[in-house]
């Protein structure tokens, strides 16, 4: 059966199992879209309102569900307009698939209208990258584009097709998708061993769990396993819903804004277990005090992230999943009161907290979603204050529920996240967390909210003013507010009803309180906006180059 370009593209989408895409159209995928159009009834297409929103909510898409993302834009500006999609992807292990249609073939290299090498600029992030030149390779360029993305380490992957190509017709066969085999060949026993051993005579084990558990979906046997040798979990940024947060073993987020429990048990430890974790500087902060008394024993898929950032005493290269499962049946349980009593003191002894009072406060913003959505929301952020808020005051109790830019800390990603993430799974409800400083960046895409009803509740923490940057610069800058103050509109209220999206003005709990009930029973798009003061803080803080035992505490 002879077809053209685009439909062999449209056939290989639905052999891959997908369902939905985002994207923005233009002159090079024309074509595409026409195919899309008459199979409008196999694939659904969602038309953001700017490229970067198609990719953030690909990877929205891709982070709720565990399936690939995928984001289509045009050449020149529509495809670099993917390009921060697609590194926030790249840092966070997302497995994505980024579909740009270019120039003609014959046009390639000759300055070109609307012509970019968006294969050069995107090849330092992404795990591969194509340019098809030959409609013969196009069918078998895609199917390999995803199981790259899923395989190994995910991540996105991204696919150049020259307009000719998707107009001129080829031979196609379906095939089935290919599966994915999980990486074992890497997993040595002798490493097993080394493992074991290390684990016995531990007396003061803590496991440091990362955004790797969530990609292997390794949450259940952690748990086993954590119960097991009796170790406390700290978890990254990455790692939040990968262990129960409401366990007693739960120190919660570790490093910079993390808890004192997870900070003092990194510093006192005589063994880390790092599981899918690549020792973010966020994390570790003066390499040379981190982990002091520890043996520091690294599971990883990436054999590049063993020894990067801090040394490993042991590793175990390969899939977090089949490690953990081989290393619980072959321990025997342990028990170390002396050692998780001393961590549950310090739990006590400061957990997250804040003044509480009348005063609105995003702390008690982010206690109230918890309480008012049993704790079974998913939650998008954007990057800053408000994210951090949203990682210490939510308790996360499975993974995929916790979506925000980790390692890129990209402004703006969160509302495109909450998108994909809402259709991706829509019997659960999505709030989204934003900065105004943040949200402001990609604001438009309440456009796209609106027009599909995607009953996304956004909580936007107003303190007019780039909350994180400004608490550095009182910490550090003597108090020099320089280019922090956000003094000027939009009335975020108003902006939300000129999209038609339902709009609060909330400046007190009570409001706050009754405004979010509502939104909740309304199963409809809401905008809370939620003013509070421009010097709230995130503590704890670890002050950049410090010891994370060393914590600024107010």
């Amino acid at each position: 059966m002879k077809i053209n370009g685009s439909q062999i593209l449209i056939e290989c989408l639905i052999e891959q199992g997908v369902d939905t895409v985002f994207g923005y159209p233009g002159g090079a995928v024309l074509n595409i879209y026409d195919a899309l159009y008459k199979n409008s009834d196999r694939i659904k297409h969602i038309l953001t309102a700017h490229e970067q929103g198609a990719s953030h909510a690909a990877d929205g898409y891709a982070r709720a569900t565990g399936k690939v993302g995928v984001c289509i834009a045009t050449s020149g500006p529509g495809a670099t307009n993917l390009v921060t999609g697609i590194a926030t992807a790249y840092m966070d292990s997302v497995p994505m698939v980024a579909i740009t249609g270019n120039v003609a073939t014959p046009l390639l290299g000759k300055d070109s209208f609307q012509e970019v090498d968006i294969s050069g600029i995107t090849m330092p992030i992404t795990k591969h990258n194509y340019i098809v030149k030959d409609i013969n390779q196009l069918a078998d360029t895609i199917r390999e584009a995803f199981y790259i993305a899923r395989s190994g380490r995910p991540g996105p992957v991204l696919i150049d097709i020259p307009k000719d190509i998707t107009a001129t017709l080829c031979e196609f066969r379906s095939k089935t998708a290919k599966e994915i085999q999980t990486q074992v060949d890497t997993i040595i026993q002798e490493d097993i061993d080394r493992a074991v051993t290390l684990i016995r005579a531990s007396q003061k084990p803590l496991i440091y769990s990362g955004g790797g558990v969530i990609r292997s979906g390794a949450h259940e046997i952690l748990l086993q396993f954590a119960e097991k040798i009796d170790a406390p979990v700290a978890t990254s940024l990455m790692g939040i819903g990968g262990f129960p947060e409401t366990h007693p073993l739960s120190t919660g987020l570790i490093g910079m804004h993390g808890s004192k429990a997870s900070n003092y048990a990194a510093t006192e430890c005589d063994l880390m277990i790092a599981l899918g974790a690549r020792f973010s500087d966020r994390v570790i902060s003066d390499v040379t005090k981190f982990a002091p008394h520890a043996n520091i024993l690294h599971i990883d898929i990436d054999p590049a992230e063993v020894g990067k950032n801090v040394s490993a005493y042991s590793a175990v290269v390969g899939d977090v999943k089949t490690i953990l499962t081989t290393l619980t049946h072959n321990i025997p349980k342990a028990e170390h009161p002396e050692w998780v009593d001393a961590v549950k003191c310090w739990k006590e002894e400061f957990h997250f907290d804040y003044q509480k009072d009348e005063t609105l406060r995003p702390q008690f913003i982010m206690e109230n979603i918890y309480d008012q959505t049993d704790g079974e929301a998913i939650i998008t952020t954007e990057v800053g204050q408000h994210q951090m808020w949203a990682a210490q005051f939510y308790k996360y109790s499975r993974p995929n529920t916790f979506l925000s830019s980790g390692g890129l800390g990209t402004m703006g990603y969160g509302t495109g996240a909450s998108i994909g993430a809402q259709i991706g799974m829509p019997q659960k409800q999505v709030v989204h967390i934003a900065g105004d400083g943040s949200f402001r960046m990609n604001s438009n895409e309440l456009s796209t909210i609106a027009h599909y009803n995607v009953p996304v509740i956004i909580v936007l923490m107003n303190n007019t003013t780039l909350g994180m940057v400004r608490q550095w610069q009182t910490t550090f800058y003597e108090a020099r507010y320089s280019q922090t103050t956000l003094d000027r509109g939009p009335d975020f209220t108003l902006l939300a009803k000129a999209y038609g999206v339902k709009g609060y003005d909330i400046k007190t709990q009570e409001e706050f309180i009754e405004a979010f009930k509502e939104a909740l029973q309304s199963k409809k798009p809401a905008l809370l906006n939620c003013h509070i003061g421009m010097d709230e803080k995130v503590l704890p803080m670890v002050a950049p180059g410090a010891a994370i035992n060393n914590l600024i505490l107010e």
